[in-house]
């Protein structure tokens, strides 16, 4: 185009080289798999009425070879140390940051230039199709990043692809990301939508992936993402919603769920509240399957954050998700973006000394384990990783050497136990019907109780947090049935580096609390709680605001 030589990689190749040239190599996706089992069931494992914990991990960064802590593992060796390790912590599924090829290990592989590839960095297509089987032979499902919102300009790759903005818009206004200094896609253009669309059907059926996580739905939707007055153009109506996007990613989701059914999952990196996301196309919603809460996981890390003796000022930020938490399907993130570019990791977020800080981060988890919704923990986390994540090495495992960080992956190994076995903490993760505060308002103390129901009310369970330091000896709470409640699991046991203070039943009492019929007085440790279930030998006593639910 205009006399110029342009030396492009071809954009649906199946591999590239890892090199500068980034030349395209001629490769097949051709694999014999041996997942039928899973693939013939995965829509039980993907239901939106089934446990969801996903671990998201960096393939590149998670562990690399011991003897040379600056090359890669390949996916096939991955796979031999990441099974049982996925199984051994109880992950129902693994979720991995983009696999497509991409030329920057700094972008984590956000910046794509090879949106058919999958990176050579870890072998060929045959070693990432391998570990996937691998993992699905193990009943571990693979939710795949795919970014459909920006592509990086490098020489090779799609921007000005003929010499002309081919897959990109021509006005910088749309077509230029000033953040990410990268080009968007002209949604607006049929043969850019097919691309798109068929490569999200190409991973979903060619390496079986189980889902999409789409990245940065955000900057997507709204032609004034990160721009100033003027930079941008409103819409046809005078809005700033980017209706070509919008349509594209109804159309994405259309093409995938009729394609692939309940066997797949869809869900949205979305951080400004855009309406309907998790609604059915035919409804006017955007069609994912869930959408990530951005808003629940920046209030309830701003909450921990606090030193307990604050915590009181700030109460609500713990229990003000419940407005909203019921308009979308919400997915609750603990994610890369949140231990990066000077946040600090998990644990060092957390106030006090170390055994505080290790009580607090459990806390946590056992708050959003036993909240509305379905989970996502980045690696390093289940294990209190103490230094912020670093794309070019290997996560600190030798911290597991030390009692503290022995007993957090004890304890999340636990909570996803029981998560995944108890049908309360799941079975309406996305109804209101499901979640029930007992006590929400007790900033006094910041201890706060609610009640999670399943189908079933004996399934039922109630979880109690006292989110400060102070034991708090025959403390009174409100219980929803009669009987004898056992402590299914409790975040101070000596197990999990804590105080080992702890109840193994609860008698409840016939006197009304916390507007319930029965309540009972619980020992509650400090900076912790527990999840409790009644058991079933005691004969049901009248249980309240549930008539239609009594257990036989």
């Amino acid at each position: 185009a205009r006399g110029e030589i342009l030396e492009k990689s071809d954009p649906y190749a199946l591999s590239w080289e890892q090199n500068k040239q980034a030349a395209s190599l001629v490769s097949t996706t051709w694999y014999e798999w041996n997942d039928k089992e899973w693939m013939d069931n995965r829509w039980k494992k993907n239901s939106l009425q089934a446990p969801l914990s996903v671990y998201e991990m960096h393939l590149g960064s998670w562990v690399r070879e011991g003897n040379a802590p600056d090359r890669f593992l390949n996916y096939r060796d991955i796979a031999g140390k990441l099974i049982p390790y996925i199984m051994e912590m109880g992950f129902t599924h693994v979720e991995f940051m983009p696999v497509m090829e991409y030329p920057y290990d700094p972008s984590w592989g956000y910046q794509i230039t090879g949106f058919y590839a999958a990176t050579s960095r870890f072998g060929s297509p045959q070693d990432l199709m391998y570990l996937i089987d691998e993992l699905h032979k193990n009943g571990i499902g693979v939710i795949l990043d795919w970014v459909p919102s920006h592509f990086p300009g490098d020489a090779n790759g799609l921007h000005r692809f003929d010499g002309s903005y081919l897959y990109e818009h021509e006005d910088p206004r749309k077509g230029f990301h000033p953040d990410w200094k990268s080009y968007i896609f002209n949604y607006g253009r049929n043969e850019v939508k097919s691309f798109l669309i068929s490569n999200a059907m190409f991973w979903l059926d060619r390496y079986h992936a189980d889902g999409l996580r789409v990245d940065a739905v955000t900057s997507m939707l709204h032609l004034d993402y990160s721009r100033n007055e003027g930079e941008w153009e409103p819409n046809i109506y005078g809005g700033n919603v980017n209706l070509e996007a919008k349509t594209f990613l109804q159309e994405f989701n259309t093409a995938v769920y009729k394609e692939f059914g309940d066997n797949i999952l869809t869900l949205a990196e979305e951080s400004s509240d855009f309406p309907m996301l998790t609604k059915p196309v035919h409804e006017g919603g955007l069609g994912f399957g869930m959408k990530w809460m951005m808003g629940w996981m920046h209030d309830t890390l701003d909450y921990f954050k606090e030193d307990p003796i604050n915590r009181s000022y700030h109460h609500d930020r713990l229990t003000f998700a419940t407005v909203y938490a019921f308009h979308e399907n919400f997915i609750l993130p603990l994610s890369h973006d949140e231990v990066v570019y000077g946040k600090h990791s998990l644990i060092y977020k957390m106030p006090g000394n170390e055994w505080q800080k290790f009580a607090n981060l459990r806390a946590l988890y056992l708050f959003m384990y036993t909240f509305s919704g379905t989970k996502l923990l980045f690696m390093g986390g289940e294990f209190g990783q103490t230094s912020e994540w670093n794309v070019n090495q290997s996560l600190d495992w030798h911290l597991l050497e030390f009692a503290p960080h022995q007993g957090m992956k004890q304890f999340v190994a636990d909570l996803n136990t029981v998560y995944r076995s108890q049908p309360s903490l799941y079975q309406k993760a996305f109804d209101a019907s499901g979640f029930e505060w007992i006590d929400a308002g007790d900033r006094e103390n910041s201890v706060v109780v609610y009640w999670r129901k399943g189908f079933d009310a004996w399934d039922d369970t109630v979880v109690v947090l006292n989110l400060t330091p102070v034991v708090r000896e025959h403390f009174r709470i409100g219980l929803p049935y009669a009987g004898e409640w056992e402590v299914l699991l409790n975040s101070d046991d000596l197990t999990y580096f804590g105080s080992g203070i702890h109840q193994l039943l609860i008698h409840s009492e016939h006197l009304h609390w916390m507007n319930q019929v029965q309540s009972a007085q619980v020992h509650l440790p400090p900076l912790g709680g527990y999840i409790l279930k009644r058991k079933r030998a005691v004969k049901e006593v009248n249980p309240i605001k549930q008539g239609e639910r009594i257990p036989v």
